[in-house]
């Protein structure tokens, strides 16, 4: 047994729970080996995770790197970014536990782990921030590479989910699939008009549902779970954790919730219908739905920008399984937004071959991405409308709607 062998029993074993156990027991026992055999190889699970670390970025950037360089030569601004997706969309499709260690390990903290893939990748020779030179002006947020990333990073993990187990192959006319689908939806979005696009009165629409989030009596209980969830993540946050923030006694918290993935469970039910109540009022305020939809999304953003707490808990669920039973999220957002003319019968398929439910799941996420990844040092609060006008215009019309 080498170095190498538990390295890559340690991707596969681990990311069969997304890294929720990081267990060297269940790692040994995978191998058919004793935990003092993996400790003859690494002092320690950090040395192992950190070894991990070092091996997903070479095997990375050795796949990319080709392309990166034929990327950069381009002198079409959308052909170069083109190429960068279609490569990491196909290294993605067919390595499901490198996907999974960069989304959870690599990502996990939002604004740490895009500052650790930039650092990692540059140290390799591939500086995927030069790309945003094509772009009109690199001082926007969001960018374009990030929408881009985290439309096919949102695609993956679809397409992972629905398409095989882990411990298979997706085919190569799938991967054809999914590479074709990220581009479609990269390249216009929704399929909106762009000329009636730009003309939407933006500040108006936004005016109209100013200071309507803070409307809505709070839940001091629930907002208590949510702090405990921001702090720790849904897995460490305890029942104590809440019990001192809500100033009840452990005992009490029990009149009100079962356990612990029943307090989860309500938190996130709750939250849900608030988020999809607000973005239904937002959509009232007019018909035309390129307005509504844009209703629904400042809506959405006020809401989460106003419930930080509440922000940092969804976005755990963004990118981990949790054990809460069946939660209808899409079915929820998905009649709000699919009630809008021209939205509930694109017939566009998922990765799983579906009609588009995956569409208000992709807006909600790219909302969430971006209230994340936002500038180093900048509040919730302070992240501009203008910033979700960018997100609305790539959601509707990618990238041809929007300036490059």
């Amino acid at each position: 047994m080498t170095k190498n062998d538990i390295i890559k029993a340690a991707f596969r074993v681990w990311g069969r729970e997304l890294y929720q156990s990081t267990s060297l027991t269940t790692l040994a026992r995978e191998l058919g080996v004793s935990k003092p055999a993996i400790y003859r190889h690494f002092q320690d699970k950090q040395a192992l995770l950190n070894a991990m670390h070092e091996t997903f970025f070479d095997e990375y950037a050795a796949f990319i790197k080709p392309w990166y360089e034929r990327a950069v030569a381009a002198q079409d601004a959308v052909e170069s970014l083109f190429i960068m997706m279609r490569t990491i969309v196909d290294y993605y499709a067919r390595n499901v536990d490198a996907f999974l260690f960069s989304l959870i390990q690599v990502y996990g903290d939002p604004i740490v782990g895009a500052r650790d893939m930039t650092a990692h990748l540059n140290r390799r020779g591939v500086d995927l921030s030069s790309l945003s030179r094509f772009e009109a002006d690199t001082q926007t947020y969001p960018s374009m590479v990030q929408l881009i990333l985290a439309t096919l990073t949102f695609i993956m993990a679809h397409f992972h989910k629905h398409e095989h187990t882990l411990d298979d192959h997706p085919s190569e006319e799938r991967i054809r699939y999914i590479i074709a689908l990220t581009e479609k939806k990269v390249a216009d979005g929704l399929g909106f008009n762009k000329e009636m696009v730009e003309a939407i009165d933006y500040e108006g629409l936004e005016n109209r549902i100013a200071g309507t989030v803070h409307d809505l009596e709070e839940d001091c209980l629930l907002r208590a779970v949510a702090g405990a969830v921001a702090e720790a993540g849904p897995w460490n946050a305890s029942m104590e954790m809440v019990a001192r923030r809500s100033g009840l006694s452990k005992s009490s918290l029990y009149s009100h919730f079962k356990n612990k993935q029943d307090m989860l469970r309500q938190l996130f039910l709750t939250e849900f219908d608030r988020i999809v109540r607000f973005a239904d009022l937002g959509k009232q305020h007019s018909t035309v739905p390129e307005e509504q939809l844009y209703l629904v999304i400042i809506a959405m953003a006020d809401y989460l920008r106003s419930r930080p707490e509440i922000l940092v808990a969804i976005d755990w669920i963004r990118t981990r399984r949790l054990d809460l039973g069946h939660i209808a999220v899409s079915s929820r957002i998905y009649q709000v937004i699919t009630d809008i003319q021209g939205l509930g019968s694109t017939g566009e398929q998922d990765p799983s071959g579906s009609v588009s439910a995956w569409i208000p799941q992709w807006i909600l996420f790219l909302i969430v991405n971006t209230l994340m990844r936002r500038p180093a040092g900048m509040a919730f609060s302070e992240l501009p409308n203008s910033s979700i006008r960018v997100l609305f215009k790539f959601i509707v019309s990618g990238i041809k709607g929007c300036t490059l």
